[in-house]
């Protein structure tokens, strides 16, 4: 499978428009530090970590669905230190799972984390290489 996209400087800043060849699009923006404007987007390394979330979600829904799991929703925190030195490459990253339902098991949640994580997520599988990723859990009942 051949996955395409481009991106395209907008600036005058450095705002860029990334684009799927599928038609879906995202404002990518960095702020200097000594800029004052607002943040028109997310910053290609918090892209990073945003596509490390969407994937390990997607695969936690599929699997809590696919074990019956009476949840109702999921949202994943994600934090990653950086190295000081260029290229500033995460190494560490923690990924925080807030499962919300009514009776949902702590072990198909931690089960659905671990298959992702170790098997499934190939973002997962491609930052381990450089990061260190734990995880954690809460369940919040609904």
């Amino acid at each position: 499978m051949v996955l395409e996209t481009q991106i395209t400087w907008i600036g005058p800043e450095l705002r860029l428009l990334g684009e799927t060849s599928s038609g879906a699009s995202v404002v990518v923006d960095h702020v200097l530090p000594d800029e004052e404007r607002p943040q028109n987007g997310p910053t290609p390394m918090q892209l990073v970590l945003m596509g490390l979330a969407g994937c390990t979600s997607m695969d936690v829904i599929s699997i809590l669905k696919k074990k019956r799991q009476p949840f109702t929703g999921l949202q994943v925190k994600v934090s990653g230190e950086r190295r000081e030195e260029h290229p500033k490459v995460f190494t560490k990253i923690h990924l925080e799972f807030l499962v919300t339902g009514h009776d949902v098991s702590p072990t198909a949640v931690e089960r659905a984390i671990q298959l992702s994580q170790d098997k499934y997520c190939s973002a997962a599988a491609m930052l381990r290489e450089v990061a260190e990723i734990t995880t954690s859990y809460q369940i919040l009942e609904d």
